[in-house]
């Protein structure tokens, strides 16, 4: 791919790295002169020292080659700009990096890929970690959905039951949805059917429309997601 990264920031020097390890054409558009030095000299990509909101910046990193463009500023305003010139020369893909969420229905609004400012992102995926330690990974989808992956324990409710018994039973509701099965011993992940068993050990990939809570993992075996009463935060003793 021929990707087009505005910005060398915090955000912007880790994806350089990965795009430019994956094996794709990069162009890196910097405007601060030290930023734009040092990624020349430690990436093996073209780097141009410019302003990404000026059009002509644009044609220069190769517009009219390029199969995406992300814009990873600090100021929405400059990603917003970038993002319009971008789709006014017609790139396929254009995304950017979003700090405020006031600002999050602009960018739906001139129909670019967006992404949450990745410092929430991350302080929200350490607190699920000791909110719900159950939860290997989750993904949020909306308001309240959520992807997740969680493996079943000797004792879950649901350990040894097909999904249709743990339906018929009332474990597992039509907001939730097993996605996917990671069993030992198998290479590729099982597709659930009607009659697949969930055993002990499995690792679930789940949808829930309510997102992952307490109720929820308890069908699979993880109590300890429950803030126990009289406890600190997370179920910790004061």
């Amino acid at each position: 791919m021929y990707i087009i990264i505005v910005g060398a920031g915090d955000i912007g020097t880790p994806l350089i790295d990965i795009a430019t390890r994956s094996g794709n054409e990069v162009v890196v558009i910097e405007r601060d002169e030290a930023k734009a030095d040092r990624v020349a000299s430690e990436h093996d990509c073209l780097v141009l020292n410019a302003d990404a909101t000026v059009k002509e910046t644009l044609v220069d990193a190769g517009a009219d080659q390029a199969d995406a463009l992300i814009s990873t500023t600090d100021q929405d305003a400059t990603n917003i700009m970038v993002c319009l010139l971008s789709q006014e020369l017609k790139i396929p893909g254009v995304v950017s990096v979003v700090h405020n969420p006031e600002h999050m229905g602009l960018f739906r609004q001139i129909g670019v890929n967006t992404m949450e400012n990745p410092q929430q992102l991350i302080a929200e995926y350490l607190y699920r970690a000791v909110a719900r330690p159950a939860i290997v990974d989750y993904m949020r989808i909306g308001e309240e959905a959520e992807v997740f992956e969680i493996t079943v324990t000797e004792e879950a409710p649901v350990a040894g039951k097909t999904l249709i018994e743990a339906a018929e039973s009332g474990l597992i509701d039509d907001d939730t949805l097993v996605v996917a099965i990671g069993r030992e011993g198998t290479e590729s992940p099982i597709t659930p059917r009607g009659q697949t068993e969930i055993r002990a050990g499995d690792l679930l990939t789940v949808y829930s429309a309510r997102g992952a809570d307490p109720e929820l993992t308890d069908i699979f075996g993880h109590y300890e997601d429950h803030t126990e009463e009289g406890g600190g935060p997370f179920g910790l003793s004061d």
